[in-house]
Formats: C-alpha cells, sequence, structure tokens
C-alpha cells in the first residue's frame, strides 16, 4: 500500500511543475514584446531629448546675449553722454610756450617740457628747475613770464651754473672753454667742425669727406653703400682673370 501511495502524491507536484513551466514561458514571451516597445520608446526619447536640450539651450542664450547687447549700448551711450573733462586751469594758461626758438606743450610739467628743447635732458632740466627756484612738478602753461624770463637766462648762462662734466660741448676749438649748446646752435657748430677736420685734413676729416666710418668701426660687413659690393668685386675681377688668362693661351 505504501507503494501505490507515493506515485499517486507524486504525480500533481509534475503537473504543478508542468503549469509553472508554462506560466514561465508566457512570462518570458510577454516582456520581449514589451522590451521591444520599450526600446523603441527608448530611442525615440533618447533622440527627442538632446533636441529639447538644445531648445532650452538657445531659449537661455538669448536672454543673455540680449543683455550683453544692451550692456554695450548702454555703455556707448553713458559715454557720449558724459561730459568731456575739462582741465582746471586759470584763465591766463598758456597752452603753448615758446622758450629757446622751441615750442612747448604747456600740459607738460617743467621737467619734462624743458627736454623738448634739444640740448636740454632731465638731468639739466632738474638743474634748471632747481636754479631757478620753481617746483619742478609745476605745468609750463602756469608759468608767469616772469618765471618764463628767469629760465631763459639760465639756460643762455649754463655754462656758469651748471658743473663741467654736465655740458655738451667741453673744450671748444676756438675759445678751449666748456660751453654748453642748445637748440640750432648744436647743428651749426657740429657742420663747421666737420668743416675744419675736412681743411686741415685730419684722420678724422677725411673719413668724413669720403662717407665712411670716422670711431673705428668695421666697414667689411657693415657700412656699406651704392651698388658695388665687396662680394660682387672680388666675382668681377675673378671673372676678368679668367678671360685673360683664356686670351693668353690663345695667343
Amino acid at each position: 500500500m505504501d507503494d501505490v501511495s507515493k506515485p499517486n502524491e507524486e504525480m500533481p507536484e509534475t503537473a504543478d511543475e508542468e503549469v509553472k513551466d508554462e506560466t514561465l514561458e508566457e512570462s518570458k514571451s510577454e516582456p520581449e514584446e514589451e522590451t521591444e516597445e520599450t526600446s523603441e520608446e527608448i530611442e525615440d526619447e533618447k533622440a527627442e531629448e538632446p533636441e529639447a536640450q538644445k531648445a532650452e539651450e538657445k531659449s537661455q542664450e538669448e536672454p543673455k546675449k540680449e543683455e550683453k547687447t544692451k550692456k554695450i549700448e548702454a555703455r556707448k551711450e553713458a559715454k557720449k553722454e558724459e561730459p568731456k573733462k575739462k582741465d582746471d586751469h586759470r584763465p591766463d594758461f598758456k597752452y603753448i610756450v615758446r622758450i629757446a626758438n622751441t615750442d612747448i606743450n604747456g600740459e607738460k610739467t617743467l621737467i619734462h617740457g624743458l627736454t623738448s628743447i634739444k640740448g636740454i635732458g632731465m638731468h639739466m632740466s632738474v638743474l634748471v628747475a632747481d636754479t631757478t627756484g620753481l617746483d619742478r612738478r609745476i605745468k609750463i602753461g602756469d608759468l608767469t613770464d616772469a618765471q618764463i624770463d628767469k629760465i631763459k637766462e639760465t639756460l643762455d648762462n649754463l655754462k656758469d651754473k651748471a658743473p663741467g662734466w654736465m655740458l655738451n660741448h667741453r673744450k671748444d676749438y676756438e675759445t678751449g672753454k666748456n660751453i654748453h649748446l642748445i637748440g640750432t646752435d648744436i647743428d651749426m657748430r657740429l657742420r663747421d667742425e666737420i668743416n675744419i677736420m675736412k681743411k686741415i685734413r685730419s684722420y678724422r676729416g677725411v673719413r668724413h669727406e669720403r662717407g665712411l666710418r670716422v670711431r673705428g668701426q668695421r666697414t667689411r660687413t657693415h657700412g656699406r653703400k651704392g651698388l658695388a659690393l665687396g662680394v660682387s668685386r672680388k666675382t668681377a675681377q675673378a671673372a676678368a682673370k679668367a678671360a685673360k688668362s683664356d686670351e693668353n693661351k690663345k695667343e
């Protein structure tokens, strides 16, 4: 009896297993169809997402660009509306001051304005300002006529008021004294002294006549002028020698 009961009990289990297998197969078949549908939907969504993102980015960028353009336009209008800054000058301010036959901008300070005169550097302009007792930073346009006359007097007598090492023309050819030249006097004196060197036929004078370097510079590799160059001259000489040798051989 025991043996007969056992197989009867096992039968329903197999049936249950078959039912389970069928349900699993159905469940497996159903998600495959769903997955196919969902994958298509996901792909459509992915394709739509970048377009939506681009549209959002564009929508965000447009107001930013508009703000930038508005700011730029506002700045331009503000610059146009801003009144030009007027310098606080006195009514008798001189915009151009003439000293030593040179026009000096009145907006410049004293020490910087005097350097526009040929022959006056920063050291000399500081010395002129200190000897006249004027402020170094005062603008030349604010100077009075009396102060300008003081500056002219000091410039005319620099050889007496400046030390010898600051003068630009020491041991003059005619007088042997140390003097300081300003403006057009520099060019005039330079031209006269070059002519004197040419007349006495000194080495420097001859070099000036020939248009060569005067102070011992090299002339082989630089300072060449005109069409005739050292290299081309050598080649011409070599060609002439070769032609002469050919003529001699023929004879």
